[in-house]
């Protein structure tokens, strides 16, 4: 009778000698991973290859039964893809399922497989793989939400719009400008992604259990079958190690608060009060009961969804607490926050990268809001301040200023010049040259500054950096 027969039809399990009864079931089921841990089957075979590929190079096993062991798991591999393989809760989880089915199928040859490693530093392996896998998916959503936004923020380099603090008029700023702080956000993501890709990519396979093995591997050969830089230098840690987990987690939290910083200024900006975008209608839903509706469901979804990521961010990092060294059963709820913060993210991301290069500016309601509020009231102040007036000063002349015209209902560029001297008898008819919007965005004419040749500049050396 093959193993996977008595593992059926009489509860075996591979680690069952030591034990005088079958699990409960209820424990049984309590206990697997299968449910969740099935989607590393590819970096578990993955790894499996290596392991076998090096046991035949220090020795251990023959060339016959390393061949039998790939073949076997390359027929595993392809019976998974094409789904037919039932997982079995028995069998916990997604390596003793592939173990038991190419025990199955190959026979002895496939119960030596295991020598001189445990699951312990098998899962670690496998979880390495995956979200390394992950990340570099993760980063092409990333790289093409950053080609977008610089597309966007160029097309828009001298398209005008309020700036805000505390959500109050501040000064003006270019659309493109504002473009480009998503930017600046994306890309610090983007660099916490491949730092932490980094430390992802360390090999823990060879610790064993906790302590190593006996057996005489050859931990950098398998390093270099799976691409991984070095080979981690501690058993003990090497087995019970999850900070890359909750350093992937903080990457991912920071990222989704970025996006949902977008999300609400995109469901602002889209809204009848600002109306200053327009979002295309294929990122949009309706109304069940009013037809006027267009909402703005995928920047309020993203918005929602850092919720989970961060809670994800938490449940690792409770997880880990005062956790003894080695491996402990605790890790194993590891997976299923580490799975949907990848998940998470990846869709996030993906779902910006299609949608933020098709906005569509309103560009005369932007510039209708930038010229309330006092927009350019900075502006005169410096202008002052150019004229030998002192900041402090120039700053009460132009508060005086901006209160009457509150009163008269205007803005400080419709005032008469004689009224403005009535402030300061220093300003002339050039003050009029300041107080336009695009006078006020041109002059901020620096690197980091919103004049649109700044912005284009800052574009291209953007673009250079993504090369």
């Amino acid at each position: 009778m093959t193993d996977q027969r008595l593992q059926d039809d009489q509860g075996y399990k591979p680690w069952g000698g030591r034990f005088s009864e079958p699990t409960d079931a209820f424990v049984e089921a309590f206990t697997a991973s299968i449910q969740f841990d099935q989607r590393l089957y590819r970096h578990d075979i993955a790894g499996s290859r290596a392991h076998a590929r090096m046991l035949g190079h220090v020795g251990v096993l023959d060339s016959a039964e390393v061949d039998a062991i790939l073949n076997g798991l390359d027929e595993i591999e392809a019976d998974i893809e094409r789904g037919g393989v039932e997982w079995s809760i028995s069998l916990e989880d997604v390596h003793m399922n592939i173990e038991a089915r190419l025990t199955d199928k190959i026979g002895i040859a496939g119960k030596k497989l295991h020598t001189g490693r445990s699951r312990n530093d098998q899962v670690a392996t496998d979880i390495r793989l995956y979200l390394r896998d992950e990340i570099d998916a993760i980063l092409v959503e990333v790289e093409r939400l950053l080609r977008g936004l610089l597309e966007l923020a160029e097309k828009n380099a001298d398209t005008i719009m309020p700036g805000f603090t505390h959500l109050q008029v501040a000064q003006p700023v270019t659309f493109g400008h504002h473009l480009m702080a998503w930017f600046e956000m994306l890309k610090r993501d983007r660099a916490r992604l491949l730092d932490c890709r980094k430390r992802v990519n360390v090999l823990p396979l060879g610790a064993a259990a906790l302590a190593g093995t006996t057996y005489p591997i050859d931990r950098e050969f398998v390093a270099r079958e799976l691409g991984f830089d070095s080979v981690a230098e501690n058993s003990l840690d090497a087995v019970s190690d999850r900070d890359f987990a909750i350093e992937f987690c903080a990457a991912a939290a920071l990222a989704m608060t970025h996006l949902t910083r977008w999300s609400e200024e995109l469901v602002l900006w889209s809204s009848a009060q600002f109306a200053f975008i327009k979002l295309p209608d294929r990122f949009c839903t309706g109304s069940s009961i009013m037809p006027q509706k267009k909402n703005p469901d995928v920047p309020e979804l993203v918005r929602g969804k850092v919720g989970r990521v961060n809670g994800h961010l938490i449940s690792l990092l409770t997880l880990m607490k005062s956790q003894p060294l080695a491996y402990n059963k605790d890790n194993q709820e590891d997976k299923e926050p580490l799975f949907d913060a990848i998940d998470t993210l990846r869709g996030s991301m993906r779902a910006f990268a299609d949608m933020v290069p098709h906005l569509e500016a309103r560009a005369d309601n932007m510039r209708k809001a930038a010229k309330q509020g006092f927009s350019t009231a900075t502006d005169l102040a410096d202008y002052l301040v150019r004229k030998g007036i002192p900041f402090r000063d120039a700053h009460e002349v132009v508060g005086n200023a901006v209160a009457w015209c509150e009163e008269a209902n205007c803005d400080l560029a419709d005032m008469p010049l004689v009224e403005l001297q009535n402030f300061c008898d220093g300003i002339g008819e050039d003050v009029f040259e300041v107080l336009t919007l695009e006078g006020s965005v041109a002059a901020r004419d620096h690197i980091g500054g919103t004049a649109p040749a700044q912005v284009r500049a800052a574009v291209e050396r953007a673009r250079a950096s993504l090369a």
